[in-house]
């Protein structure tokens, strides 16, 4: 029996898989350490989204690797051979290859390396897991996706869409809440487009979810705005429940119909503005979140002007920010690349005005008053979340998992503060 040390990167499913792994590990007899110090075998769940994500994903490889290791995640799925070339010796583990976890570390623990990274037909439902967070339950509703991004190496980590049963994703939420979450991340690479494989969606999902008891938030995760037009009613439906956060993430990625096009996104900037009209028609206050890549090989600066006016028309809460980067594997990695200096240039642009258009949203929430649930504590305090899903940090003493009424005093660029109000 050994003891393991476990840690991820990325997106809420790398999470959601780091909790799994160390499910597993538990039920298997072994130990799981905090400290890589401590440990008889590393595992690093990895990211590979953004160039920089994967060379911090070498860095950490690198570092881990005098001991045992089992790089587990995307980078070995879409690029097996970046990790070889850091690491000959290092076990691999895909992010569809969970059952072969236990097989995968009993033999790296005996010095034979064991590469898993075929997907098996393992649904990620039901699996024990070690939560990161004790009140947060992230569940896994699909694995893959439905699209062909040309700068996306997902579906070279994933695969296509493969949608897990609806009434097993209800059993595991009830499962998640007799454990003690108060709050439920409902996960995977593109939730628009859950259950498109097995004859049900997203609203029907979210809508039995919201039919369970007892008392719990429903946090509904990125979806891709080319598949929401086809459930978009019924979804803004679903989210007109007290239980499911007013929180939608539609990344865009540009506001040029050319470079949408360029990237393969299967949608129209109009489809994401009809997406945001619709939302507002509906909810008074709603939380949008969006993400933008700047300097795609194709931009021009009038593409690029697009995108300003499409930010600044629709004015999203939160804006995840990239710099376009070539990945490997791509279609787009093959194109010539934009200038760096260039792409700083507009990154910069964009990073000012997104910050301008959040301190204004958030300068909106001052006075409110309302009930947080406390899910998260900081090096800054006890973070929360209102109905809108927007961060709320406080002083006063309070435990997480508790709901509090609070008053909102002061923002920032990112966050509100606020102080009990009860």
């Amino acid at each position: 029996m050994a003891k393991i040390f476990v840690e991820a990167y990325g997106c809420s499913a790398s999470f959601s898989d780091s909790e799994m792994i160390s499910g597993l590990i538990v039920n298997g007899g072994h130990t799981l350490v905090d400290d890589a110090s401590q440990s008889d075998l590393n595992i690093v769940v990895t990211c590979s989204v953004k160039d920089a994500t994967a060379n911090k994903m070498i860095h950490r490889i690198k570092s881990l690797k005098e001991k045992p290791l089992v790089v587990a995640g995307c980078l070995p799925k879409a690029e097996k051979e970046t990790v070889e070339k850091f690491t000959e010796s290092a076990s691999l583990l895909g992010p569809n290859s969970l059952g072969k976890t236990l097989q995968v570390i009993d033999s790296t623990l005996k010095g034979t390396r064991f590469v898993a990274l075929e997907d098996s037909d393992l649904s990620k439902v039901g699996l024990p897991k070690v939560r990161l967070n004790p009140v947060i339950g992230i569940v896994e509703i699909a694995s893959g996706c439905m699209s062909e991004c040309t700068f996306c190496q997902t579906k070279l980590s994933k695969g296509d869409l493969t949608s897990y049963r609806l009434g097993d994703i209800v059993r595991q939420v009830e499962n998640e809440i007799s454990e003690g979450c108060r709050e439920i991340w409902l996960t995977s690479t593109d939730n628009g487009c859950y259950g498109f494989d097995i004859g049900t969606d997203l609203p029907s999902l979210v809508n039995s979810v919201s039919e369970i008891p007892q008392e719990f938030m429903i946090r509904v995760g990125m979806m891709n705005p080319m598949y929401m037009p086809r459930i978009k009613e019924e979804l803004i439906e679903s989210f007109d429940n007290d239980k499911v956060y007013k929180f939608l993430h539609v990344p865009v990625q540009s506001g040029s119909d050319k470079i949408l096009h360029d990237m393969k996104r299967g949608h129209t900037e109009r489809t994401y503005r009809e997406i945001i009209k619709r939302i507002k028609e509906k909810f008074e206050k709603f939380t949008i979140s969006t993400d933008i890549i700047v300097g795609f090989p194709s931009e021009t600066k009038e593409d690029f002007e697009k995108t300003i006016r499409l930010l600044e028309d629709t004015r999203p809460d939160v804006v995840n920010l990239s710099r376009y980067s070539a990945r490997p594997g791509t279609e787009a990695a093959g194109w010539e690349q934009m200038d760096v200096a260039e792409v700083k240039k507009r990154s910069k642009i964009v990073f000012d005005l997104i910050n301008k258009i959040s301190i204004e949203n958030n300068q909106k929430w001052i006075g409110w008053k309302g009930d947080v649930l406390f899910n998260e504590k900081t090096e800054e305090g006890i973070k929360g979340r209102n109905f809108a899903y927007k961060p709320i940090f406080v002083r006063d003493n309070v435990n997480i998992g508790e709901t509090h009424k609070v008053e909102i005093i002061d923002v920032s660029t990112h966050s509100l503060l606020g102080k009990i109000a009860s």
